[in-house]
């Protein structure tokens, strides 16, 4: 499994390794042995999640939960392709307001690591996707955060153009980042 580190601090692209033969192939798409060894200090993994979408340029995100039910997130894309977003809403940090963008495939296996103090969200590239993911806290609807997917003031380049871009209304109704009040405060020992 190699392991690299992103222009956003704690922000990880995970890529398995797949092994194959006439039968098709394996590939271990999870080890915690080895995010521990790249400097993930999140907690265990305790839930996971499976979502699908039936059409390309749906959106969903950017979402968070917030303290003491934040998530780290470990997202991989099963059946089609997402261009998956992790954005910086820890107050203080260097990279503040600033995202991180990986296209995750079926093909490809990219995984996204988004610890906590980021919010998370993608979108469907292809139709019919099919996205799992692990979070390290339980879902709780009254921790529930987002931020605005078009908020020009992050600038997200989504890969595909506005007019093809669907959302639903909780999605299209989230503050954007200056009417944001966050939750997460940046630490230099994180």
């Amino acid at each position: 499994m190699k392991i690299e580190r992103t222009k956003l601090d704690g922000v990880l692209c995970i890529s398995p390794q797949r092994f194959g033969d006439e039968r098709g192939w394996f590939s271990e798409t999870f080890r915690q042995s080895a995010l521990d060894e790249a400097g993930f200090a999140g907690g265990a993994f305790v839930q996971d999640n499976h979502v699908r979408s039936t059409r390309r340029g749906i959106v969903r995100g950017l979402h968070f939960q917030a303290p003491p039910h934040a998530q780290d997130k470990l997202v991989r894309c099963a059946v089609g392709a997402i261009f998956d977003v992790a954005v910086d809403i820890r107050q203080g940090s260097p990279t503040y307001g600033r995202w991180y963008g990986e296209t995750l495939s079926a093909d490809n296996q990219l995984q996204l690591l988004v610890p906590k103090g980021f919010a998370h969200g993608y979108c469907t590239l292809t139709d019919e996707c099919e996205v799992l993911y692990k979070v390290t806290d339980y879902y709780d609807p009254s921790a529930e955060g987002s931020l605005k997917w078009d908020d020009p003031d992050v600038g997200i380049d989504w890969r595909l153009p506005a007019s093809e871009i669907s959302t639903n209304a909780r999605d299209a109704a989230a503050p954007n980042l200056e009417q944001l009040a966050t939750p997460f405060r940046f630490l230099t020992d994180e």
